[in-house]
């Protein structure tokens, strides 16, 4: 068993005020998210199928306002949630963010390795 703070995972990704923080855990990958108010991350999905991450997502809303775009519209999530996001989706933050996520590790780095390669 292992229990997990923001600090006890390492940067993956930092850029314009995004910071994805990662570990692996089993064959999941807990993710420590903040965006700030205004990120759009659709742009940078465009290339993977359907130009949406493709990998599922659960987790809980710690702050601030999100919106989750997909192919057949868009849910608003806000501090206080849990969720499930299917494949298929791209945030933009309404407000500042910051979520804890987990998605399957093969999937969660796909997505991360596409992204990486779009900054």
């Amino acid at each position: 068993m292992e229990s997990l703070t923001r600090l006890d995972l390492p940067i993956r990704l930092e850029a314009d005020g995004v910071e994805l923080r990662t570990k692996e855990v089993g064959n999941m990958t807990a993710v420590w998210v903040r965006l700030p108010k205004g990120v759009d991350l659709a742009p940078a999905t465009v290339g993977l199928p359907d130009d949406l991450c493709q990998c599922p997502h659960w987790g809980y809303m710690l702050e601030g306002k999100l919106r989750m775009k997909t192919k057949s519209g868009s849910q608003d999530y806000e501090a206080g949630q849990a969720f499930y996001w299917a494949p298929g989706h791209a945030p933009e933050a309404l407000e500042d963010c910051e979520y804890v996520e987990f998605s399957p590790t093969a999937e969660f780095e796909a997505v991360l390795a596409h992204l990486t390669r779009q900054g």
